[in-house]
């Protein structure tokens, strides 16, 4: 079985799609691919569906779905392979103690994939390898095809594992573009950064490496202004002043001047978490 969540859902066994169109199969379809190969209990299948105004018809109504599921795996399952092992739905959709588990059988998931190719990224950058760090991140990055679930009706479960989501692709994003400033593509990111800053009003992560990249490309005063547009943001929607770290960046380009690059990166070891 073949899972993406990345994107819009789509999951498929013999290349053949499973995805149900209904709201409420596809919610339950969704969170039990985001946890393939683990048992997801009834109970947060329930919360998912309904939150916390559960009517009491509630299991039986998501048995309905889970039939409804198994019934078009079992039509993909029609075309496995001559000489392959007789499988069923249920074998692919098992029930479990306490819960349901989708068996992927060895199939490809496009989150375990970005995690796998973004821990190599991360392992490259520690180690000092920029070239590499900057090739595996962008790599992981090009896995998504927009936002996480995008077509997917979710409820409380699904909500917190698209945040964490996005939050795992900031961080490759973060890392990519700290790759990419080390190996001297500042000018080659003014573009990138001009819509990521305006996406994300209080990242200041993004915020610091667009002030260094416009710095770097010759662009000092508009690198001071992302700081003053950023500091006025903070105050006005969260009540904060810019972080020590993006301070001393500022007066970095204040006292190296015009024509002076700045060989440090924006980030280094200190990161600049706030975001928005």
């Amino acid at each position: 079985m073949d899972i993406e969540v990345l994107g819009p859902l789509a999951v498929r066994e013999n290349g053949i799609s499973v995805t149900p169109t209904a709201p409420k199969p596809r919610q339950v379809l969704a969170l039990l691919a985001l946890h393939a190969d683990e048992v997801v209990p009834v109970a947060s299948l329930v919360e998912e569906l309904w939150g916390d105004r559960a009517p009491r018809s509630a299991r039986t109504t998501l048995q309905t779905y889970v039939l409804q599921l198994r019934e078009l795996i079992a039509a993909a399952l029609t075309h496995d392979p001559q000489g392959a092992a007789p499988r069923i739905a249920k074998d692919v959709l098992m029930t479990a103690p306490g819960g349901y588990v989708l068996h992927t059988s060895g199939g490809a998931s496009d989150v375990r994939e970005f995690e796998r190719l973004a821990g190599m990224g991360y392992r490259a950058m520690d180690a000092g390898d920029f070239p590499r760090a900057a090739r595996e991140l962008s790599a992981a990055l090009g896995l998504w095809n927009g936002s996480a679930l995008a077509d997917v009706q979710a409820g409380p479960r699904l909500e917190t594992q698209i945040r964490r989501l996005e939050e795992t692709w900031l961080c490759a994003l973060d890392q990519r573009i700290e790759a990419d400033l080390r190996l001297g593509r500042h000018r080659e990111l003014l573009a990138e950064l001009t819509v990521l800053v305006s996406r994300y009003r209080t990242h200041e992560n993004l915020h610091g490496q667009f002030m260094l990249a416009l710095h770097r490309s010759g662009r000092r005063s508009e690198a001071l202004d992302v700081y003053q547009r950023l500091r006025q943001t903070l105050v006005r929607e969260l009540g904060l002043e810019p972080s020590a770290g993006l301070r001393r960046l500022q007066r970095s380009i204040l006292m190296a001047g015009p024509e002076q690059p700045l060989d440090a990166p924006a980030t280094g070891t200190e990161r600049l978490s706030r975001v928005g």
